[in-house]
């Protein structure tokens, strides 16, 4: 929103939320329904049948450019500014797509409206020509004006300050203005269209390229990595005053006073508004490297409806916990099928996301494998080597630690991360599992004055440690599965063997949960019993009148930079156990392994992640 929002700053089916298409809806059944039932092909409108689908492009195009920016300045290769995206960027640039829907219903009032529109040619070359020649005079001409008006005072306070909120631009920054902008830019883009359709010259392809051309343009620019290659300005050396670059616009969004041009950077020659230091960041920024990162997070896919709530996917939806699918996911059926597909006969680790904390570098990769195939005893070794592969990538690139997230270190995988310990013994790079900080979070979770809790679920090394220090405190844990009660009891001294139990009676509410709780252990709990999962996925609520925590997290301190995505099923700055530890490790500089059957000092990470700004998610109430 603008400092000062003047009127008409929003859009009018934004009380419609998520309802907005409808918008559309109408005129896209008619014109659908006109075409397929047209007597014969004269009667059919290939323009006004277009339009929808049309649009459609459009928004896919919206999300290449973005998904690809995000990519590229995760990597850090030729990535221009330094700075953060945070959750109110994601926010506020949600709204990206009404201006498709606005386009959408100006081209169907504009068709029912102009009878000249109808039955428009497929190609005329004179109309592509005079397009083109429009575009670079009159509209890229009273687009500099317009733009330099916008930044005065009285206008840029009530409407375009809320486009030059996102300091480090997206794609879809490129579009997000308020609807009073939109209705401004549309009048001048719709002057080669105009010019084109009452001189009857018009086509689908100059009407339809013309639109593409300012998609692609204003997407480009607003990618916050370089990606002109300077041969281009070296054979054609007239492009330099005819096509801007992203580190050109950049510079209009760092320094706001410079460089208004649109897509072709001469008017700023021409009136001297071009940025002294334009020349100098393009070749900068060129020249920059990928980013090698101080620890990385080694992730992997969950379900297949996750590829859309990855960093990389939908921003709105990677914004937000990952919960039940929208019921939009379920239109997009082809494209997960095919996802699932790729990662089953090919795949290689990606870099998924890019933080900052301190002076320390940050990256996530994530495993484009399914948490389903991970369960696979065919999938193991393929899904090894990747992790594997990972490792060594990173020892390569001098990273000083890795954590394993999610199934990852699971044990009957690779031994929480010890079969890569064993295969390169003089490995440098650090494998963290981050069992003791997943292990001191549950501790700490547990309401003081707790003196019995229950643990159900499969034990792991995380539910032994904690089963282990709850003994050792005096609080009994009450087991049901005999082989594994006799497991833990064989593994304890015999004075905090004592606190470990066997027993089917339910008598405590505070229930240690883990993989593998039925629905019919569930039911079983008392009314107002508090589940705490020690394990990576969240189990499956099935009583309204219990509570559940949320799986070993904790908050991130705010100066953990370049947040604006959410980890899994995890609220907003919301980081796992397994994942902070790896920091941890890093921030420390522990030149230790912690994997296979070596658990970290869970007191010692515990105090360390206090220290550095990290908080319990869920109440702070047993001390460890």
């Amino acid at each position: 929103m603008a400092s000062k929002p003047g009127i008409l700053t929003d859009w009018p089916w934004t009380p419609l939320g998520n309802f907005k298409y409808v918008v559309l809806a109408p005129w896209a059944l008619h014109s659908t329904y006109s075409f397929i039932m047209a007597k014969d092909s004269s009667e059919r409108d290939l323009g006004n049948f277009f339009i929808f689908p049309f649009l459609l492009l459009r928004m896919l195009n919206d999300q290449i450019w973005t998904s690809l920016s995000r990519y590229k300045t995760a990597k850090g290769k030729a990535r221009i500014v330094d700075k953060s995206i945070e959750f109110d960027q994601v926010d506020r640039e949600r709204s990206w797509d009404d201006q498709i829907i606005f386009n959408g219903v100006i081209f169907y009032l504009g068709y029912m409206l102009i009878k000249k529109s109808h039955n428009l040619p497929m190609w005329r070359t004179d109309g592509v020509v005079l397009t083109a020649l429009i575009h670079a005079g009159p509209v890229e001409f009273l687009y500099y004006w317009l733009h330099r008006a916008l930044h005065h005072h009285f206008l840029y306070s009530r409407y375009h300050s809320h486009h030059h909120s996102s300091i480090v631009t997206e794609p879809i920054t490129s579009v997000v203005h308020p609807f009073a902008e939109h209705i401004a830019y549309f009048a001048l883009f719709a002057i080669p269209l105009l010019t084109t359709i009452f001189t009857e010259t018009a086509s689908i392809v100059s009407f339809a390229g013309y639109i593409s051309y300012i998609d692609i343009m204003n997407n480009m620019g607003h990618c916050n990595f370089e990606l002109v290659p300077p041969w281009i300005f070296s054979v054609f050396p007239l492009l330099k005053y005819l096509m801007y670059t992203p580190s050109f616009h950049s510079l209009h969004h760092t320094q706001f006073r410079t460089n208004y041009s649109l897509f072709m950077p001469f008017y700023d020659y021409i009136y001297n508004t071009m940025d002294v230091s334009t020349d100098k960041l393009y070749e900068s920024t060129l020249k920059r490297e990928a980013e090698s990162p101080d620890v990385v997070h080694l992730t992997h896919l969950t379900t297949p409806e996750s590829i859309y709530h990855l960093r990389l996917g939908f921003a709105s939806l990677a914004s937000e916990p990952q919960t039940s699918s929208k019921w939009y996911i379920w239109l997009m059926w082809p494209v997960t099928l095919w996802s699932v597909f790729v990662t089953w006969l090919y795949g290689r680790t990606f870099v998924l996301e890019r933080n900052v904390f301190n002076n320390l570098k940050l990256q996530t990769w994530a495993i484009p494998k399914y948490t389903i195939q991970y369960l696979m005893q065919l999938q193991r070794d393929a899904i090894n080597n990747l992790i594997e592969e990972a490792i060594i990538e990173a020892q390569d690139k001098g990273i000083k630690v890795v954590s394993l997230g999610l199934l990852n270190q699971e044990e009957e995988l690779n031994r929480n991360g010890e079969l890569y310990i064993r295969r390169y013994p003089d490995l440098k790079v650090k494998v963290v599992d981050g069992s003791s900080l997943a292990v001191a979070v549950v501790l700490n979770s547990i309401p003081k004055g707790t003196t019995h809790v229950v643990l159900r679920g499969n034990v792991t090394k995380v539910a032994y440690a904690i089963a282990f220090a709850l003994c050792q405190d005096g609080i009994q844990v009450a087991m049901v599965r005999e082989n594994e009660y006799k497991n833990l009891k064989s593994r304890m001294s015999a004075e905090a063997g004592n606190n470990l139990v066997l027993s089917k009676s339910i008598t405590s509410k505070i229930w240690l949960v883990g993989d593998g709780l039925s629905e019919e252990e569930q039911k079983r709990a008392l009314k107002g019993t508090i589940f705490i999962p020690f394990s990576q996925f969240p189990p499956k609520k099935m009583k309204k009148d219990c509570s559940y925590f949320t799986t070993p997290s904790m908050l991130t301190p705010k100066h953990l930079e370049n947040v604006d995505s959410c980890e899994n099923w995890l609220p907003r700055r919301v980081m796992s156990a397994w994942r902070v530890a790896g920091i941890l490790h890093g921030l420390e500089g522990w030149n230790v392994n912690e994997c296979g059957d070596m658990m970290f000092d869970v007191d010692k990470v515990w105090q360390a992640s206090i220290h550095h700004g990290f908080r319990p998610l869920n109440h702070h109430t047993h001390n460890i």
